[in-house]
C-alpha cells in the first residue's frame, strides 16, 4: 500500500481555534503555522478549504469578508491561518487601515510562521499588493508559494501562458523567493503539488523529500 498522506490526516482533524483582530490576540507563538494571503476575491478561502478537504474558511462572493486573522489547529504544534483579504473590498477606509496595520504586525513578528501561500487570480496576477508581499518575503527570507487561482476560468493554453509569464517575472525581480503553480478549487487542480509544499513547511517530509508515513 502507498504511504498515507500526513497532510490529509492532519486536515481531517482540523478545527477552528480563534479569530484575532490584533496580534496580541493570536494563539501562543510556538510550533509551525502556514498563512494564506491574497487580494480580496482572489479565491483564498476556497483554496484553503480545497487543500484541507474541509470547510474551514468561510467563502463569499462579496470581497473582504475575511476581516480577522482566523486560526485553525491541525495538531498541538501545527496551524493554518486565514489572513484578511486586501484590495478593493467595499469597507470603510479606517477598517482597511486597521487590516493593513495588523496584517503587517502579524507578518513581521510571528516566529512560528513557516511559510505563506499567496493567492492570485490567474487573470489578474502580480497586483501592487502581490508585489508588496513578494518584496516582504524576499526581505524576510520567508518561503512563499503562489497559487494562480481560478485556472478553470481560462483555456489550458492561456492558463499555461499566464503561469510562464509569472514565472519569468518572479525570476527576474525576486529570484528564488517564491514558487508558483496553477490552481483551481472547482476542478481540484493543483492540490497535490500545493499539499507537498504544505508538508515540507510543516515538517512532514523525511530526509529524502518524501512524505512521512502517519
Amino acid at each position: 500500500m502507498p504511504p498515507k498522506n500526513p497532510i490529509l490526516g492532519l486536515c481531517q482533524q482540523a478545527s477552528f481555534v480563534i479569530s484575532a483582530a490584533k496580534v496580541d490576540q493570536c494563539p501562543p507563538d510556538e510550533g509551525l503555522e502556514i498563512a494564506f494571503a491574497g487580494r480580496s476575491n482572489a479565491g483564498k478561502s476556497s483554496a484553503m478549504n480545497t487543500l484541507t478537504h474541509a470547510n474551514l474558511a468561510r467563502t463569499s462572493k462579496t470581497p473582504g469578508r475575511t476581516q480577522l486573522l482566523n486560526f485553525f489547529r491541525l495538531d498541538d504544534q501545527r496551524r493554518l491561518v486565514d489572513l484578511p483579504g486586501y484590495g478593493f473590498a467595499k469597507v470603510p477606509i479606517p477598517l482597511k487601515q486597521h487590516w493593513q496595520r495588523h496584517l503587517e504586525a502579524y507578518l513581521g513578528s510571528r516566529e512560528s510562521l513557516a511559510g505563506v501561500f499567496l493567492m492570485m487570480d490567474v487573470r489578474h496576477p502580480l497586483t501592487d499588493f502581490d508585489r508588496m508581499m513578494l518584496d516582504w518575503a524576499q526581505a524576510s527570507e520567508m518561503p512563499l508559494h503562489i497559487l494562480l487561482t481560478k485556472a478553470d476560468k481560462l483555456a489550458f493554453g492561456a492558463a499555461k501562458n499566464a503561469l510562464l509569464k509569472v514565472q519569468r517575472e518572479l525570476h527576474q525581480q525576486w529570484g528564488d523567493t517564491a514558487s508558483v503553480q496553477l490552481f483551481s478549487a472547482p476542478k481540484r487542480q493543483g492540490i497535490e503539488e500545493a499539499q507537498a509544499v504544505m508538508a515540507t513547511w510543516l515538517g512532514l517530509m523525511d530526509d529524502t523529500g518524501s512524505l512521512e508515513e502517519s
